[in-house]
């Protein structure tokens, strides 16, 4: 049995190298990961927590005050992610250890009220985007959180471009230690950990003007910063990582112009078919995000086809909510890239975060 076993992983590694084919992302069993990455391994590692969906929530009858399990289990989070980093990893979820955590990605919907108007959600948008602040800081010496954050806006935070927490994301940028270009709206940004090139978006990768049927979110002129912050890279086989909050494949459906269907879609088919027209022809390593409350992985091509196990143009990683009010449930993912693997796992819990397991399942590639 133990020999059968390791003629499928030496099988599936072949696999990945047949023909300079680019890998698409593996599930593995925990004890198979150490026969995946053997091997000389690559350097320039980096390692970094990917979170989303927290929707800090503030009270409505004291909108000046947080919700208290809002604020209970968001605050567990933050103190788990900063226990994270030296923990020893189970062998059925790969073994080793965390290694020195970059940062943390926050895909979106960081609080939860942005998206309504009126009445006391204004009060409550400040209350809960300043108890995010509080938790999670921006350099890693402002906060609770031991790790600088990079987040991107998701639709609870400002569907339309135009709230606090929008405004917010704009001052944190001109503040935000290490990056590499900002977008002319102070909106979308850009970094380099190590040898990896990091994109930040929003809540979709899309444009809107003349000529364009409306769009359900505004996009803010997130694909022109894409296409542009691309264009500048130096080499073209540079390991990308974009993160947008909306998922992927429900919405990789073909454009018909002008069809009222698609005014009610939370990401146009047809940004999302010019996202996957620019990505394609790079190095994308994965693409993160949350909104859905699932976890799902996925390889993408740009259709509605999600891929498992063959080849495909990038990687696609829905992220579980992270702290979200209602329920125990949440999920976070701890993710490592060296020069020949991507390997990502799930860090998990059942209880809001007063304990936390690891899933005995991983999730890798070669790039």
């Amino acid at each position: 049995m133990q020999n059968l076993k390791m003629n499928m992983i030496s099988r599936r590694k072949a696999l990945l190298s047949v023909g300079g084919v680019a890998a698409s992302v593996l599930t593995l069993r925990g004890d198979e990961l150490p026969s995946f990455r053997s091997g000389v391994e690559a350097g320039g590692n980096v390692s970094f927590l990917f979170v989303t969906d927290t929707h800090y929530l503030a009270s409505k009858q004291k909108p000046e005050m947080m919700d208290p399990a809002s604020a209970t289990v968001c605050h567990r989070l933050v103190e788990t992610l900063n226990g994270l980093q030296g923990q020893v990893i189970p062998g059925h979820a790969g073994s080793g250890k965390v290694e020195k955590i970059a940062g943390v990605i926050h895909g979106g919907d960081i609080v939860d009220s942005a998206d309504k108007r009126g009445s006391v959600y204004p009060q409550m948008q400040a209350t809960e985007f300043a108890a995010f602040e509080s938790d999670y800081g921006l350099n890693a010496d402002d906060g609770v959180l031991k790790y600088p954050v990079y987040e991107v806006y998701g639709n609870h935070d400002g569907p339309h471009g135009d709230t606090l927490v929008i405004e917010g994301i704009k001052r944190r940028n001109k503040q935000r230690n290490g990056l590499t270009r900002v977008s002319s709206n102070g909106l979308q940004y850009s970094w380099d950990w190590g040898q990896v090139h990091f994109v930040n978006l929003g809540i979709v990768v899309g444009q809107s003007g003349t000529g364009l049927q409306r769009r359900r979110y505004a996009p803010m002129d997130s694909l022109a910063f894409l296409r542009e912050d691309l264009r500048q890279l130096r080499d073209r086989d540079q390991p990308i990582v974009i993160t947008q909050h909306i998922d992927l494949a429900r919405y990789s459906v073909p454009y018909i112009a002008d069809e009222e269907k698609f005014l009610h879609m939370e990401w146009h088919p047809q940004d999302v078919q010019a996202f996957h027209d620019t990505v394609k022809h790079f190095n994308v390593v994965g693409n993160f995000f949350g909104h859905t409350h699932r976890r799902e992985v996925f390889g993408w091509n740009g259709t509605s086809q999600k891929q498992r196990f063959s080849e495909s143009d990038v990687d696609a990683f829905n992220g579980d909510n992270s702290s979200h009010f209602k329920g125990g449930k949440q999920a976070l993912f701890y993710v490592e890239i060296s020069g020949a693997d991507l390997i990502v796992r799930e860090v998990f819990t059942e209880d809001g975060w007063q304990s936390h397991q690891w899933a005995d399942r991983v999730w890798a590639k070669k790039i």
